[in-house]
């Protein structure tokens, strides 16, 4: 069997995601364009080649540090979760850790790899001379109907959703880029309650708001209550068949009234109208990371 080989294409030429099935909103063009203009990052596609067959992609993204290339897909900090490969089952996934390392370091130029791939186990890692580790996470079936998906959560967090609608707290989608506004300033509220500031500033989401918005695939609610006033804020980005929770902010005045899990299940209701057939909480990953 020939080896693989990974060959850097520019956009218009990458492979559509369309054709896997693995493909996450991670690995999109606006996706990539929006970590390109938050990280001053150089965005990489590259197909996997075996011989002369075309059997898959990578996407990741370069930046610098201290003038030193480093190849991310992603890198911690990034607010984005897996990334890595897409590839049929019967491509070897060490094969493939090995021609990415022969293509960061002699092809790219760069000292260092980071790849999160939920695809590729931790003995491929190990096999391919990755040091690596494991971040675990929530994932909701949602393939069953509503009322089972609701039975199957715990009973608090169904007393905090009834309790939610009792108190006429509402969730609406937003359409507008002052949505911005309200999430970050939420996002402050909940940081300072522990004396701290949140990771990222204002400009990231607006920017996530800009590339991402009009493909369809982010999703920002807001909860109001019976004044109509914002309380809480959430978004939920998906593709294929999995939605994502980014990020949610509320103000620590109104949390009683329990808005948060009311906007957790008004996203999964949404995306599951939409096809989508499991939620994700945060990162579910292997992480592997390979130096030059």
């Amino acid at each position: 069997m020939a080896e693989l080989d990974l060959l850097r294409v520019d956009y218009h030429q990458a492979p559509a995601l369309e054709a896997f099935k693995s493909s996450t909103i991670f690995q999109t063009l606006d996706w990539l364009k929006f970590l390109s203009h938050t990280q001053n990052a150089e965005p990489v596609i590259a197909v996997v080649k075996q011989g002369n067959q075309e059997v898959g992609r990578f996407s990741g993204l370069i930046i610098k540090k201290f003038g030193i290339r480093i190849l991310g897909s992603p890198f911690p900090g990034w607010t984005t979760s897996y990334m890595g490969f897409n590839l049929p089952c019967s491509v070897s996934k060490v094969d493939a850790l090995r021609a990415l390392e022969v293509f960061a370091f002699h092809k790219l130029d760069c000292v260092h790899i980071e790849i999160m791939d939920r695809h590729i186990s931790t003995n491929a890692f190990r096999q391919a001379g990755y040091k690596h580790n494991i971040a675990y996470s929530y994932e909701i079936d949602l393939t069953t109907d509503k009322e089972q998906i609701f039975s199957r959560m715990s009973s608090a967090c169904r007393r905090c959703i009834r309790k939610a609608r009792k108190n006429g707290v509402y969730v609406e989608t937003a359409k507008d880029f002052s949505f911005a506004d309200d999430y970050y300033a939420q996002c402050e509220d909940v940081f300072a309650k522990q004396r701290l500031v949140p990771p990222y500033a204002k400009e990231r989401v607006t920017a996530l708001i800009e590339y991402l918005l009009h493909t369809g695939n982010l999703l920002l609610l807001r909860a109001k209550d019976k004044e109509e006033n914002c309380i809480a804020t959430g978004i939920f980005p998906a593709l294929n068949n999995t939605m994502y929770f980014w990020g949610g902010g509320s103000w620590r005045s109104y949390q009683h009234l329990r808005p948060n899990e009311l906007l957790q299940w008004s996203a999964m209701l949404y995306w599951k109208d939409k096809g989508i057939t499991k939620s994700v909480d945060r990162k579910f990953s292997r992480k592997g990371v390979g130096s030059g």
